[in-house]
């Protein structure tokens, strides 16, 4: 009985852990075609952003507004050469969509804050068997 207790006990924390560190967040807008789709779902794990490595796929605060998100791809991170010598200062990034034709990013609005950093994603996310069977 005490160690039925105790997985309880443990499969508790887990969960608790897993949602504060783990976020499905919904695709809106095609800057990120052909990877994500308006629509997809996908598992983003919170990060530090002196984790990021180059290529991951990423969410953020939308720079200089506040209360949107954005999915991006990392390009460069603090210290990478950029164009024509120019560093990524500390503290910040460099973010790209897949998608350069609908993607407002780095291109247009330069080094990102890395602090704006939401999370790292994981994969898309799996529909459950309840959202299947809505109409």
């Amino acid at each position: 009985m005490r160690a039925l207790a105790l997985a309880t006990s443990v499969l508790t924390a887990s969960a608790i852990l897993i949602r504060h560190r783990i976020v499905v967040v919904t695709i809106t807008g095609d800057s990120m075609r052909p990877t994500y789709r308006p629509g997809d779902r996908v598992l983003v794990r919170r990060s530090d952003p002196r984790d990021l490595k180059r290529g991951q796929v990423v969410v953020l605060g939308r720079p200089f507004a506040s209360g949107d998100w954005i999915i991006k791809r990392v390009a460069a991170l603090p210290g990478d050469m950029v164009t024509a010598g120019n560093v990524v200062p500390p503290g910040k990034l460099v973010v790209l969509g897949d998608n350069p034709a609908a993607s407002i990013d780095s291109r247009q609005f330069g080094y990102c804050p890395a602090d704006r950093l939401l999370g790292v994603v994981i994969r898309r996310a799996l529909l459950g068997c309840c959202e299947c069977l809505a109409p």
